[in-house]
């Protein structure tokens, strides 16, 4: 049984934003369960029994290294669409959270091909939606 494709999964993201107005984003790999070739925020899928605050902590560490500390929550998007013939089904929680340690690296060279800080205001065209979501979400509240 598969996440999304078996059940509705449920994901997990950060934004994270650098004191210059950057945001970290990653680029999915043509080998990402979703949303290839799209950048995207760090996260990743929460497991049977962990929180969510645990799930997006492991998920930053385990994709990019870093200790983050969870400053609101961002919303959340509904993913419902078809790639390669398959349903798929996820809904998103969003995050904005702040560095709290640890050092920027691609640890899942085989999901992510970058992992690139962005200006706010010059931001790459493909965006999953749910990282655009986010984004925008932070800066109405800023």
């Amino acid at each position: 049984m598969k996440p999304g494709v078996d059940y509705i999964g449920i994901g997990c993201g950060s934004i994270i934003v650098n004191d210059k107005n950057e945001v970290l984003l990653v680029k999915r790999s043509k080998n990402s369960k979703t949303f290839a070739g799209m950048w995207s925020r760090p996260g990743g899928t929460i497991e049977f029994g962990e929180k969510v605050e645990d799930a997006l902590k492991r998920e930053i560490k385990e994709e990019v290294g870093l200790d983050i500390e969870i400053i609101r929550f961002l919303g959340y998007s509904d993913h419902i669409m078809v790639e390669g013939g398959v349903n798929k089904h996820w809904i998103s929680l969003g995050f904005l959270t702040k560095i709290v340690g640890g050092e920027i690296k691609n640890l899942e060279p085989d999901r992510h091909d970058v992992v690139k800080w962005f200006p706010l205001d010059n931001l790459p065209e493909n965006l999953t939606s749910y990282t655009k979501n986010g984004i925008e979400l932070f800066l109405q509240t800023q």
